[in-house]
């Protein structure tokens, strides 16, 4: 059994659709065992159930959170983060493709699968939705380092067999080969979940698509990821590769891909249409503000796509290296503003259930992360409310919770983030001598 102590929240429902979601403990006292939650309140009812040979780990002037849920990122994206000057299409001609086309050496993509969990575990971001590469290595390296965290990710190679460099493009049908062949490696691996992976409707052929459809229909609980609706120009090349569909988000609906584990990227460009088919189908969008407006592609309607007349799942997305960030405190800041724009405003108990059970509920993975509850994974971020002294000043004026809330998610990042715990374990502490960054296994023997 492991205890941590310390001021608390968690969501435990969606307060776009319903009121009072927000649980709130000032002194908690949170169990795990055996990588999941097993008591979580206050510390005053909970302390007799503490065995006495078990160390409370307790956390003061900070705040508990369940993990952080990153719904777009592309991991091979690092090194051309800050890249100047292009919208998507020509981004991806002058910076992208160049720094996928390196991850054709399994070393390299090793090297960047490390980095980025070093960032991601650092900026309290325990599960994500992520992009590789055409190459099955850059998914071998992902889910390898993966599995050293014990982390819950879902992930998968980058179907592309046009408009794109020659070497990266595969087939129809070898895309389809080595994407069975990682799904059968991986998926169900631990806590690996596998994604197929088509990068948007332009760089993919018909065949392609259908081939994602037939691995999306031969194995259980598989998830879908690509972009919808980025760019306006992204959208009139669509048009014009798939004259005969209805749609952008057509596309997609008619290879099979559309569905209630997909995860489409951007959609800042919808039509009510397509919200609604997000809906019924249980399709979910993930929201990238930084990115977003990093590329000038434009502003996402949340407020829209959450309308209770028929609610969109909607994710937060760091996307990368489009995105500024790795940072969702900081994303969050980012999304206040969009919103902002379009005339409305993000409050921090939505704002935080984006980046947690709403991103959970995206995933159609909230009965396992996403909240901090009994039965759930004991995944955990911890925030350090005076971080800098800025931020220590600033919280120490604050008069509620919800205050609190919006200043972290305003001022915080990855500095902000005290420790993060996964599946039980503290694998980062900003505070552990040496390199706060440490495998499960490495905790152990410590």
């Amino acid at each position: 059994m492991k205890a941590i102590r310390g001021q608390a929240v968690s969501l435990r429902g969606n307060p776009f659709l319903s009121e009072d979601c927000l649980e709130h403990v000032a002194d908690a006292l949170i169990l795990m065992e055996d990588g999941r939650v097993t008591a979580f309140g206050p510390y005053a009812q909970l302390a007799g159930m503490l065995p006495a040979d078990v160390e409370v780990v307790a956390y003061e002037n900070a705040l508990i959170l369940p993990g952080l849920i990153d719904t777009h990122v592309h991991y091979p994206q690092l090194q051309m983060i800050a890249s100047y000057g292009e919208q998507l299409l020509a981004w991806l001609d002058k910076y992208t493709f160049p720094a996928e086309l390196q991850f054709a050496d399994d070393a390299h993509a090793e090297a960047v699968a490390k980095l980025f969990f070093r960032e991601i575990l650092g900026a309290g971001t325990t599960t994500a939705v992520v992009y590789c590469t055409v190459h099955p290595g850059s998914v071998e390296a992902f889910f390898a380092e993966s599995e050293r965290f014990n982390t819950r990710m879902v992930a998968g190679k980058v179907l592309m067999d046009r408009n794109a460099p020659a070497a990266l493009l595969d087939t129809a049908q070898r895309g389809y080969d080595e994407s069975k062949a990682l799904i059968a490696r991986w998926h169900g691996r631990g806590r690996q979940h596998y994604c197929v992976t088509p990068r948007f409707a332009p760089s993919c052929t018909e065949a392609q698509l259908d081939a994602a459809g037939a691995l999306l229909r031969e194995h259980d609980a598989l998830f879908l990821q690509t972009h919808l609706c980025e760019n306006t120009d992204e959208i009139a090349w669509v048009r014009e590769l798939f004259p005969e569909r209805k749609s952008y988000l057509d596309v997609y609906a008619h290879a099979g891909l559309v569905g209630p584990r997909s995860v489409l990227g951007h959609a800042i460009h919808v039509s009510e249409a397509d919200f609604c088919t997000c809906h019924s189908s249980g399709a979910a969008l993930a929201h990238c503000p930084t990115s977003n407006g990093f590329l000038g592609s434009g502003l996402f309607r949340l407020f829209d796509a959450l309308d209770p007349k028929r609610p969109v799942r909607v994710g937060l997305g760091t996307d990368v290296g489009a995105g500024t960030t790795l940072s969702l405190l900081k994303t969050l800041g980012e999304a206040y503003k969009v919103a902002a724009l379009r005339g409305t405003k993000l409050d921090a108990v939505r704002a935080f259930w984006l980046a947690t059970l709403g991103g959970a509920e995206a995933l159609r993975l909230d009965d396992r992360i996403g909240r901090i509850a009994p039965g759930h994974d004991a995944d955990l971020c911890v925030l350090d409310l005076a971080a800098t002294p800025l931020l220590g000043f600033r919280t120490g004026t604050c008069s509620g919770i919800e205050e609190l809330l919006f200043v972290l998610m305003t001022l915080g990042d990855h500095r902000t983030v005290r420790a993060t715990w996964v599946a039980g374990e503290c694998v980062y502490d900003n505070r552990r001598p040496g390199d706060p960054l440490r495998y499960p296994a490495q905790d152990a023997m410590a």
